[in-house]
């Protein structure tokens, strides 16, 4: 049986990085800021899980300042293993705890290119999990994702939920990522849920949609949809690199712990500096849940062949980045959002606003 433990989600301030060497400065940070929140939240019931949020290692400057893809692939992204996550292997030893956290890599077999990298590493300090971020913020994340080089990846890694949504099951529960803008559609948190996650972790979500709701409301229906424990962790203050002296609060707040109903079991609403979010992960309790429930464990009832049609044809293209680097943010939106929409109203899902 799992004992009742305490989950960290960490709110840190970060720094944009202008070389990898700079990630240093933010996991220094890091670590001062799990001595806090472990020390704290332990008080209570033993802190087992700490998730630091995506970009607190890199930030985002890739994508604010439109950077080149394979120059951001030379000189930022880093390899898992590496030297940073050596780093963070370290913290989880420290405190006895599983880690997850989250940065811009790079892949051996795609030369050039770099992917967003959620990932967990043990208490004995060893990765037992690696998830590649598979919706990127499509206007303007440069990332590459497993369906941007689809026919290589499913030559590489096959065609199942572990290539796509992994799970890792350790001594905690079973756990699963969920980043960013994987978020805001329901089939990216039900694909972990049906390889089996019970505890879900979702990077942040920037502001106006953390402060007006939107993050919430995804956050609650992603662990009620899936009768999951869900981390979200937004980032605190954002410098844009190492020698800025204007914080800014990019992302609104909003952390929280929800849990396998939908409610939140932890939050904290502030994100203008460094903190933590705190709440109680029960697996005991969400398993007798599943088990015993006769309605609202819905994963129970679903209908496959049914759902299936919904998805027939293809509607986003892949293999966009299997021969080129990624768009930049002009030639993404005329070369694919732009299509896209012309594309839903092509086949009459959308009406054109004319015909309103």
């Amino acid at each position: 049986m799992i004992a009742p433990y305490q989950a960290v989600g960490l709110v840190p301030t970060m720094r944009g990085i202008r070389t990898r060497e700079d990630i240093n400065r933010n996991i220094d940070h890091i670590g001062h800021l799990i001595k806090a929140a472990s020390w704290l939240s332990s008080l209570d019931l033993p802190v087992r899980l700490i998730a630091i949020p995506e970009g607190a290692l890199q930030g985002f400057n890739d994508e604010v300042l439109d950077l080149d893809h394979e120059d951001y692939a030379a000189t930022c992204a880093i390899d898992v293993p590496g030297p940073e996550t050596a780093r963070l292997a370290e913290l989880a030893v420290q405190w006895d705890a599983y880690l997850i956290a989250q940065a811009k890599a790079r892949h051996p077999e795609f030369p050039g290119l770099f992917f967003n990298l959620g990932f967990v590493i043990d208490p004995r300090g060893e990765i037992v999990l690696k998830h590649y971020k598979t919706v990127p913020l499509l206007p303007v994340e440069h990332s590459v994702t497993p369906h941007d080089v689809w026919d290589r990846w499913v030559e590489l890694y096959g065609e199942t939920l572990d290539s796509f949504y992994p799970v890792a099951d350790t001594e905690i529960g079973r756990i699963g990522i969920l980043m960013a803008n994987e978020g805001s559609y329901p089939e990216n948190a039900r694909g972990l849920a049906m390889n089996g996650a019970e505890i879900i972790y979702r990077g942040p979500y920037p502001h106006p949609h953390a402060g007006n709701g939107i993050y919430e409301v995804q956050n609650r229906a992603r662990a009620l949809d899936n009768n999951a424990y869900l981390i979200a962790c937004n980032l605190g203050t954002y410098y844009l690199d190492a020698d800025s002296e204007d914080p800014i609060d990019t992302f609104g707040g909003q952390s929280m712990i929800v849990d396998y109903k939908g409610q939140v079991a932890g939050r904290h609403d502030y994100s203008g500096g460094s903190s933590w979010v705190a709440g109680t992960i029960d697996i005991g309790a969400l398993r007798h849940f599943r088990s015993t429930a006769q309605w609202d464990n819905w994963i129970k009832d679903l209908k496959t062949e049914q759902y299936r049609v919904i998805y027939d044809q293809p509607i986003y293209p892949k293999n966009m980045y299997l021969t080129r680097k990624p768009y930049s943010h002009a030639e993404f939106r005329s070369e694919v959002i732009n299509r896209q929409i012309e594309l839903m109203h092509d086949r009459d899902i959308w009406v054109r606003p004319e015909k309103s």
